[in-house]
C-alpha cells in the first residue's frame, strides 16, 4: 500500500482542491490511503476534510491531529500514522495529475533498489511571473524543479522537493525521522530538514532518483512574489543551514560557508551577465538572495 501525507497548517483555501485532485488520481482505491496532518490550523480546515470525507466513501481517508508546532513534526506524525511502505508527501498547496500515485507506486514495486525518488514541480501562479525572475529565483520562491524527461540520479547536491517526494517506510527506521529543531513552524520560514534526511540517506549509499512523470502543480500566491516574503525565506534558509550543519560539525559548518564563498562567485558572474544583457533586476535580485543567506549562515 502506499500513503500519501498531506502536512497542513491554515491553508483551507487549497486543501479541497488538492485533495479532490488525489481523489481523482486512477491507482485503485484499495491501493493507497490518503492521510491529512493538520499542524494547529485555526481556519476551517478540519471542516473541508469532514466534507470531503463524506463525498469520497470510497477513499481510505483519515484525518489526525499533530499539536506540536512545526511541518518537521507533521511530517513525523504522518510516518507514525502510515499504514503503507511507501510514503508521499504532497504540500499543502498543489494540485496533482490523474497518473500522481500511480507512477510512484509502480515504479517502487518494480524497483526495489529504489528507497526514495521524487518528480518534477512546476508553478502555478494565481497572478504572473515577475520580470525578474530566474531560474534560480524560480527555485527558491515557487521550489520549481525539473531535470527532464529521463530517470536519473539527482545533480549533485540536489534533492527531491520537499512537497513532491516518496520515500520507502523502511528509510525511516534507518535514518531516523525529521529533525523538529529544522522546517518551517507557523510563520517561521525555517527549512533544511529534508536536506538532512537525504545527506544521511547518501552517506548509507541508499538510491534516491528523479521521476520525470510524478508532477506536482504548486500553487503561487502574490504573497510569495513580495520582498517581504523573499527577505524572510531566504535569510531563514541560512539560518536553517548554520543550524543543520553546526548539529553536525563545526567541520561541517566550515564546509559550508566555503561553499558559500563559492556561490558568490557565481552570482557575481550571473549579475554580470544579466547586466549585459539588459536585465539588471534579475541579477541584484540574485545578489540579494545570496546576502541574505550569508547572512543567516553566520548569525548576522
Amino acid at each position: 500500500m502506499l500513503t500519501a501525507i498531506i502536512c497542513t497548517y491554515n491553508r483551507a483555501k487549497y486543501i479541497g482542491g488538492l485533495l479532490e485532485s488525489v481523489a481523482k488520481n486512477d491507482l485503485a482505491k484499495s491501493a493507497y490511503e490518503i492521510v491529512l496532518v493538520d499542524n494547529n490550523s485555526t481556519d476551517n480546515t478540519r471542516e473541508i476534510c469532514e466534507v470531503f470525507a463524506k463525498a469520497h466513501k470510497d477513499v481510505q481517508f483519515r484525518y489526525v491531529l499533530e499539536p506540536e508546532q512545526g511541518l518537521s513534526a507533521a511530517r513525523n506524525k504522518g510516518i507514525k500514522e502510515a499504514k503503507g511502505d511507501v510514503i508521499v508527501y504532497i504540500d499543502d498547496d498543489a494540485l496533482v495529475d490523474t497518473d500522481y500515485l500511480r507512477t510512484y507506486a509502480e515504479w517502487f514495486e518494480a524497483h526495489p533498489e529504489t528507497m526514495a525518488c521524487g518528480g518534477p514541480i512546476e508553478p502555478l501562479y494565481e497572478t504572473k511571473e515577475p520580470s525578474w525572475m530566474t531560474p534560480y529565483t524560480k527555485a527558491l520562491l515557487t521550489a520549481w524543479m525539473n531535470y527532464g524527461d529521463k530517470v536519473r540520479e539527482y545533480p549533485k547536491g540536489r534533492y527531491p522537493g520537499g512537497g513532491n517526494a516518496a520515500y520507502r517506510k523502511e528509510v525511516f527506521d534507518k535514518v531516523g525521522l525529521f529533525n523538529t529543531a529544522l522546517g518551517r513552524k507557523g510563520g517561521n520560514l525555517m527549512g533544511s530538514e529534508e536536506k538532512d534526511i537525504f545527506d544521511k540517506m547518501h552517506s548509507l549509499g541508499m538510491q534516491v532518483l528523479y521521476l520525470p512523470t510524478p508532477i506536482l502543480h504548486h500553487i503561487i500566491p502574490q504573497a510569495k512574489l513580495e520582498p517581504d516574503y523573499f527577505n524572510r525565506l531566504t535569510t531563514q534558509i541560512g539560518i536553517s543551514e548554520r543550524q543543520r550543519t553546526l548539529a553536525i560539525s563545526n567541520g561541517k559548518y566550515i564546509k559550508r560557508l566555503c561553499s558559500e564563498g563559492v556561490k558568490w562567485c557565481g552570482t557575481l558572474v550571473l549579475l554580470c551577465i544579466y547586466t549585459i544583457s539588459f536585465h539588471p533586476m534579475r541579477g541584484w535580485k540574485l545578489v540579494q538572495f545570496r546576502h541574505n543567506v550569508t547572512g543567516g549562515l553566520l548569525g548576522f
